[in-house]
């Protein structure tokens, strides 16, 4: 009995289809087909997208009349909190399409944090000082990392299969959204993804 039992688990392993695992490694470039560095890349796939989640925590703080961190990425559905660590009263917007909000002058930390429920890219600035500027990227992906000196980014132990994937740098024009790119990849291939976005140019 217990020999058939084995001889039957067997089976059953063979008869599941193989799952193939590579490395995906894109390249950034701009228009000019220059290595761009700095390019935070997002990673997408159905099996990707299906476990992620909103994050616990995020905050952006006003400190030194900046934004710390400058450039905060989050999850879909993350609520972020904006403490005020100056001495002074900040009043932190956005007009962005992925998300319009306002927290009017105020001290300390105010009561309920900001959710950011769509996907994009939100501009922050302060309406007392000119000079802070920050941005929150916004997406439906916990997968993302930023380009190398060389511009190359790699995501390790991913199944073969169709990805796309979403690209920002700190250079874009105010109100430019992510560029978004498409493939299948295939073990030991390389996507050179290049940026058409004006104000990245090398």
């Amino acid at each position: 009995m217990l020999k058939r039992l084995t001889m039957i688990g067997l089976v059953a392993q063979m008869s599941l289809p193989a799952l193939a695992w590579s490395d995906v490694t894109i390249k950034v470039t701009d228009k000019n087909g220059k290595p761009l560095s700095n390019a935070v890349v997002f990673l997408k796939s159905p099996t990707i997208l299906a476990q992620t989640k909103p994050l616990a925590a995020a905050e952006i703080a006003q400190q030194n009349r900046a934004f710390v961190p400058g450039v905060q990425v989050v999850t879909v559905g993350t609520a972020i909190d904006f403490p005020n660590r100056d001495d002074v009263r900040h009043h932190v917007y956005s007009f962005s399409q992925a998300k319009t909000f306002e927290l009017k002058l105020y001290a300390g930390k105010p009561e309920d944090p900001v959710v950011f429920d769509s996907v994009g890219v939100v501009e922050l600035g302060c309406n007392i000082h000119d000079s802070m500027l920050g941005w929150v990227l916004v997406n439906d992906t916990a997968v993302f990392a930023k380009t190398d000196a060389a511009g190359y980014v790699s995501f390790n132990d991913q199944s073969e299969g169709r990805y796309s994937v979403d690209v920002w740098h700190r250079d874009f024009p105010y109100g430019a959204p992510y560029e978004s790119f498409k493939f299948d990849n295939q073990m030991t291939q390389e996507h050179v993804l290049s940026l058409k976005t004006e104000g990245v140019t090398l």
